[in-house]
């Protein structure tokens, strides 16, 4: 399998994003978005995903992170649609189960071309610190978008807040890292009945 690698960089009168992935990577991770709770969870994705992830951002923060958060989610799924080329060989269906203490979440994903994002989380509260958790949807909803996966998401247990935010990035990257394996079985082979995704 080719390198999977991309970098992607998207320019708006609201952000400027620049993002580099390597999907066959270590887990390294490096940020500077100006929203460190989000840096927080984009290195669960990173470390539980084993993917390399480089991502800068600018954008109008004195309004509030809603640009920044979102437009991170769309690049990074422009990143990955362009670092899996065709799909072929990969397993295409993730899923994982994570818990941290009292919270228990599942993601499932299959990066089959067709975006949708079906999010069933309720959190404790509406603010980590200073980050509203209302952007986490606006992130993956920007994320299914542009990288055309179908994602669920569902919170299944959890009182705290930032517990429940770290299973769902955690379980986030577990599913990915599942999904984009490459499947000896399926080497150069299209993992769709329609021959492509």
């Amino acid at each position: 399998m080719d390198q999977r690698i991309a970098k992607i960089e998207r320019n708006t009168l609201e952000t400027q994003i620049s993002i580099e992935i390597n999907l066959d990577g270590s887990g390294r991770s490096n940020f500077l978005t100006g929203v460190p709770f989000l840096e927080h969870m984009l290195d669960q994705v990173a470390r539980h995903g084993l993917i390399d992830m480089d991502i800068n951002a600018e954008g109008d923060l004195h309004i509030d992170a809603h640009h920044c958060v979102e437009d991170i989610g769309i690049t990074l799924g422009q990143a990955f649609a362009k670092a899996l080329v065709d799909k072929k060989g990969i397993y295409r269906y993730g899923h994982a189960y994570v818990p941290l203490d009292e919270a228990l979440s599942r993601v499932v994903i299959d990066f089959s071309g067709r975006p949708g994002l079906f999010y069933n989380v309720e959190f404790s509260r509406g603010m980590i610190g200073s980050f509203d958790v209302d952007l986490f949807h606006e992130f993956f909803q920007g994320f299914v978008n542009h990288a055309g996966v179908s994602l669920h998401i569902d919170n299944l247990k959890g009182t705290n807040a930032h517990h429940i935010a770290e299973t769902i990035f955690k379980a986030f990257g577990r599913a990915i890292r599942m999904a984009i394996t490459a499947d000896p079985r399926m080497e150069g082979i299209m993992p769709s009945t329609k021959g492509s995704l």
